[in-house]
């Protein structure tokens, strides 16, 4: 084990190896909960949910594990597991077309990951338009667990409006988001997680949890019935587009982010292994949707396994043993995912982790700022992650164009730019 994943040349030991991957599974197992309770919302069950989620995570954390020897979690990613959503009730098609629609995003980044074109579409799209999309899908699911509480509520007058904070369930969701807060403003580990587990301690003795078991055998598995033929019938690219594209900005910004942390940065910016560890993302998000989950992403909680020292794959494949242990743990997960209480304050709060790159645009130049804003405005306000990123893509050629500035935009821009507005004009909606 130790030559396998060069311990000694990464300056790490089995021991280390084990508390970052213990402590990086710590920060990210929310998602076993938080990614059921969402999902069920759009009729998917929630135990093949469950089953799904864990599924994908072992399967790309693994290869993260042995192909890449990265310390970087790979799981279905928050945002786009809402967006799926929306997506289903927007669209009224069954959950199947939209697992077509992953599944199909997962092949193309699979593609998109052997060839250069992933890195021409990564270079193309200017750093404003990255952040607005990120800090868009921040709103966007934090909006979803204001209104999933009951903290925001619908009003004829003014289509939202602030909710009777009164209510068990909605007093509940106000004391679990001040209780996580402050877990992590303390920056104690798994902070998250262990307001999760506070919330639903409080939540059991209010008699708003019921639990009838801990755990269980693991429930089966089940293949989904991809529905392909209704992603071409519904004309739903943009969607394709959508899960494509956030998938790989989420899991590129993040790797950067973690291997800048742990030093894999190479003197020229690239980073080492960096096809084999995309590949293990856009494998995963392919076999979730085949098992009935949302796309996959690098996890940037592993910064926190990073930061206790992980430094190889044997960080990841800790995690992923974690998360296999934690099939057996089903009842508790299913009783957790019925009680938005638990698990609205981790939207809201990952909603605020997603805002960061904000900072990072330029607001002084007109051209580069109003197309963020646009794409960080239409997102939360049209409950669709797509409609967002078309007003962006739009947007940015057009200011740009106007400003004497048309040739510092790449061509593929103008061509996404194109589609969109075609889209729009002949598919609204879709």
């Amino acid at each position: 084990m130790n030559k396998f994943f060069r311990l000694e040349e990464n300056q790490t030991n089995i021991k280390t190896e084990l508390i970052a991957g213990f402590t990086t599974f710590l920060t990210m197992v929310y998602i076993v909960v938080v990614n059921p309770a969402i999902l069920s919302n759009a009729g998917v069950p929630i135990d093949q949910v469950f089953m799904a989620t864990i599924i994908a995570a072992v399967v790309g954390t693994l290869i993260m594990a042995f192909a890449a020897n990265y310390p970087i979690a790979i799981a279905p990613g928050m945002g786009l597991n809402a967006y799926f959503v929306t997506e289903v009730i927007q669209q009224d098609v069954s959950y199947s077309v939209i697992f077509g629609a992953v599944f199909l995003a997962g092949i193309l980044f699979v593609i998109l990951s052997l060839t250069r074109l992933r890195e021409i579409l990564i270079t193309a799209i200017p750093s404003s338009l990255k952040y607005g999309i990120t800090s868009g899908i921040g709103l966007f699911i934090a909006f979803l667990g204001l209104r999933m509480s009951g903290i925001i509520v619908a009003s004829e007058t003014t289509l939202v409006t602030l909710g009777d904070l009164t209510t068990p369930s909605t007093a509940l969701t106000v004391l679990g988001l001040i209780v996580t807060l402050i877990l992590i403003s303390r920056n104690v580990t798994g902070g998250l997680f262990i307001g999760m587990i506070i919330t639903g301690i409080v939540a059991y003795f209010t008699g708003q949890l019921q639990i009838e078991a801990v755990a269980s055998v693991p429930p089966a598995p089940v293949f989904w019935d991809i529905d392909i033929a209704g992603v071409i019938s519904n004309g739903l690219y943009t969607v394709i587009f959508a899960f494509l594209l956030v998938t790989i900005f989420d899991t590129t910004g993040t790797m950067v982010g973690v291997a800048e942390q742990a030093g894999f940065i190479r003197k020229d910016g690239s980073l080492p292994r960096a096809r084999a560890a995309l590949t293990a993302d856009a494998t995963a998000t392919t076999v979730g949707a085949m098992f009935g989950t949302s796309p996959s992403s690098a996890y940037i909680e592993s910064s926190s396994g990073v930061a206790a020292g992980g430094r190889t794959g044997l960080t990841t494949m800790v995690v992923a043993g974690l998360f296999i242990l934690s099939m057996f743990f089903s009842p508790v997960v299913g009783a957790v995912s019925g009680v938005p209480a638990i698990t609205a304050p981790v939207l809201i709060i990952v909603g605020c982790f997603m805002m960061e790159g904000l900072a990072k645009v330029n607001w002084g130049s007109f051209d580069d700022a109003f197309p963020a804003f646009i794409t960080i405005l239409i997102m939360p306000l049209t409950s669709s992650i797509a409609t967002g990123i078309a007003f962006g893509f739009i947007t940015y050629p057009l200011l740009k164009l106007v400003k004497g500035k048309g040739k510092e935009v790449h061509w593929i821009l103008y061509v996404f730019a194109i589609i969109f507005i075609l889209q729009m004009i002949f598919f609204p909606g879709h």
